[in-house]
């Protein structure tokens, strides 16, 4: 039975020791990676379990095989439409309107709302979301997620209780990830904790991206490029075939991130690559004007252009012929 972290323990015991006398809104945060989602579902199946342990939800009543077959009467989950995953997608104000009989409704038992992520709150509904906060009817927790609490409007934030899900020491990740991956040497730990944001759950993600492995490699391609000026379209059929654009783009951020770094003279991510050779062949500008050319190219392909003529034109950008 999947337990909650250990880093959020301590917030586990927080939350079920004061149950039921717990805030009606509640604000779960923190960087990519940290479990805030896995511990939500964990919080709300004990929630609306009818028999509740002290660590989980018994997983056997009512309530819990509901939950499992994803089709409880007093669960509604909230995120941007299916069709609209791009970027910058939003939830609309018709999803917190329709909120209303679910929350006005006499009903057995608790009844919970997740929303997610909280920052696709638009300016509509954030206002139609603020009446459901101040005015929540009875046995109702409503529990927003987000990555940056920061982006919610001040108005939403002071009607939460906000716990931060993210507050993971390095002894603790570093002992979450050799338990989980005891193959693991300490340098390889410490760089998928530098990749990672030192986030446990989104290191071991890393450990099997296909591009981990290849950042050498494309490295040495990219120095190639720019000190010999030729050849972009070569590599950018070349690292086509080598993986997916998916997998392809936030190697280079990294990459470039890195780059950034040496001529700010801060500590880099990627410890084990050498960027000595390379780092002279630009400007700080320069890096810049490439990041912008990334994140249009990200758009790009949400607009369905090939990411084939978005390679080529990166590549040479990559080059760097002024």
């Amino acid at each position: 039975m999947q337990t909650v972290y250990p880093w959020q323990q301590n917030i586990w015991e927080t939350l079920t020791s004061r149950f039921p006398e717990v805030g009606h809104g509640l604000l779960f945060y923190g960087k990519n990676g940290c479990g805030k989602h896995e511990f939500a579902q964990h919080f709300l199946a004990w929630v609306l379990c009818s028999n509740k342990q002290a660590q989980a939800a018994c997983g056997e009543c009512m309530s819990c095989q509901w939950l499992k077959s994803d089709t409880h009467p007093n669960y509604v989950h909230i995120t941007t439409d299916e069709e609209n995953k791009k970027q910058n997608a939003k939830i609309k104000i018709e999803k917190i309107r329709d909120l209303l009989p679910f929350v006005q409704q006499t009903v057995d038992g608790w009844r919970v709302i997740v929303i997610e992520p909280a920052e696709a709150l638009n300016m509509a509904s954030s206002n139609a979301l603020l009446k459901t906060l101040e005015e929540p009817g009875d046995r109702i927790i409503l529990i927003l997620l987000a990555d940056h609490y920061l982006k919610l409007p001040a108005t939403i934030r002071s009607r939460l209780q906000h716990f931060a899900l993210d507050r993971v020491s390095p002894e603790q990740s570093q002992h979450y990830i050799q338990t989980e991956q005891p193959e693991l040497s300490e340098s390889q730990v410490n760089l998928l904790l530098n990749l990672s944001g030192a986030m446990p759950l989104s290191a071991l993600q890393l450990a099997q991206s296909e591009w981990l492995n290849k950042r050498a490699d494309f490295l040495m391609d990219w120095t190639n490029l720019v000190t010999q000026k030729n050849k972009p379209m070569l590599l950018a059929t070349k690292w086509s075939k080598e993986m997916g654009f998916n997998d392809f783009i936030p190697m280079v951020e990294y990459l470039l991130g890195d780059l950034i770094c040496v001529k700010l003279n801060q500590s880099l991510k990627n410890i084990d690559l050498s960027f000595d050779q390379i780092v002279q062949a630009y400007t700080l500008e320069q890096l810049f004007e490439i990041y912008t050319q990334i994140q249009h190219a990200k758009q790009l392909v949400e607009q369905n252009v090939q990411t084939n003529l978005i390679l080529d034109q990166l590549f040479i950008k990559l080059m760097n012929v002024e």
